[in-house]
């Protein structure tokens, strides 16, 4: 085919295969469809017959852009597939409150106007000892948030070593620039004391900031204060001390610090994520004494942040799990990093039979800034190389993790459920 060869667009709204389709769809398909063919044509490829590309281009405009991906990773809290898949619990309660009118903003009990912030923060306060709680749409929103209600326009005091950089270029100076407070450097990268805190407070000090290092740790030569000794610094000369937790484990998992144990330490505002490992919905929770968080509330940047009603549906449904011992597994995040290697190891080889795979012994990652240094042992399934492409592309995609020449499908981030479906999209793609 020649360029002088390519019907117009009229002619291609005027074929009957494309008759019952909406004018202005299919128009816009048209035209992306003919300036693709004419680049294929200039560079010798046969573009195939038109009208059917045109079809596709019709049904891939159609086709929803956020879809659900298999994670084959074996990374748990996975940013860029999602971070936490939410369970069975608050997927229950996004549907309810989702589906209907609800209560969001409404005192059913007086009759009159309510606030959104008051449903969580009677759960919040049992899981975390706090007097107060309030809910933005993530964890940096949160600290910025913090930081503008309570230090704008002053300083805040936080250590070198916690001046960190998490995914997709998000800074914690920057954050505080935008809060409208003053950065404040005390220590070192490496090595950060109390007394280094105490020398830089000043007149214009309003805050001091620790942050949790996320997803990296200093080791070897290297020295932070105990919380309890930044603490005791806060109280002496009557500043509120902001401790940034990040991922947001509400019980012991490795050495990630929890909420309650910061209140106990002596933290005033606690910052951390709805998702990661409280396995909730994107959210940022701020925690704290009832008039710090109250400044927060009345802030007007808090009605930019706050978070919609299926994110507290969802964070709620989570919640509740987590009150439960019995229940807290039920999240999938906790129930993937607690689960034994045998049973993952199992998984693995009821697919490999599936495929004609080979089970390879490998390692999984929490992910999401938490725990870097942990290793979880973990099996997967190993397959041909050529096939992660097409894996990938397929539907549903499975993402997958290519190393030494072959595609590994790492069994701690797929269910029981999902092994069918795993091994239906490798047949696929080999057919493919």
């Amino acid at each position: 085919m020649k360029l002088r060869d390519l019907p117009s667009v009229d002619e291609l709204l005027r074929d009957e295969r494309l008759a019952g389709e909406p004018r202005e769809l299919v128009l816009a398909a048209a035209r992306t469809v003919l300036g693709r063919v004419r680049e294929e044509i200039r560079e010798g490829t046969d573009p195939g017959p038109i009208v059917d590309g045109v079809l596709r281009e019709l049904d891939r405009s159609r086709r929803p852009s956020l879809r659900r991906v298999l994670n084959a990773t074996g990374v748990l809290v996975h940013t860029n597939l999602g971070r936490a898949p939410l369970a069975d619990a608050a997927l229950a309660r996004v549907a309810e409150v989702g589906a209907s009118y609800s209560n969001l903003e409404y005192d059913l009990e007086r009759g009159n106007r309510g606030s959104r912030q008051d449903h969580l923060a009677p759960l919040l306060g049992r899981l975390t000892g706090a007097e107060a709680a309030l809910v933005v749409n993530n964890n940096a929103a949160a600290v910025l948030l913090a930081l503008a209600a309570l230090a704008e326009g002053r300083e805040v005091v936080v250590s070198r070593g916690e001046l960190i950089e998490i995914g997709d270029g998000f800074r914690i100076p920057d954050v505080l620039a935008r809060s409208g407070a003053r950065l404040v450097e005390v220590g070192t990268t490496n090595r950060t004391r109390a007394d280094d805190y105490e020398r830089a407070i000043g007149p214009e000090t309003a805050v001091l900031l620790r942050v949790h290092q996320s997803n990296f740790r200093v080791v070897g030569f290297s020295e932070r204060p105990q919380l309890t000794e930044l603490a005791a610094v806060a109280r002496a000369h009557d500043l509120p001390l902001v401790d940034d937790l990040g991922s947001g484990a509400l019980g012991r998992i490795g050495d990630e610090p929890t909420p309650a144990e910061s209140f106990r330490a002596g933290a005033d505002v606690v910052c951390f994520s709805g998702d990661k490992l409280l396995g909730g919905p994107q959210a940022g929770v701020v925690v704290g004494r009832a008039d710090l968080v109250e400044r927060l509330r009345r802030h007007p940047l808090q009605r930019a942040l706050r978070a919609d009603k299926l994110t507290l549906a969802a964070l709620e449904g989570t919640l509740v799990l987590a009150l439960d011992p019995e229940t807290r597994d039920d999240v999938p995040v906790l129930r993937m990093l607690h689960e034994p290697v045998e049973a993952v190891r199992a998984r693995a080889l009821r697919l490999a039979e599936l495929v004609g795979g080979e089970v390879e012994e490998t390692v999984a990652r929490v992910g999401g800034g938490a725990l870097p240094l942990a290793e979880l042992p973990s099996a997967a399934c190993a397959v041909e190389e050529e096939l992660a492409g097409p894996l990938r592309l397929g539907e549903p995609p499975v993402v997958a993790v290519v190393r030494d020449g072959r595609t590994l499908l790492d069994c701690r981030t797929l269910t029981d459920a999902e092994v069918g479906e795993v091994a239906t999209a490798v047949a696929e793609a080999r057919a493919g």
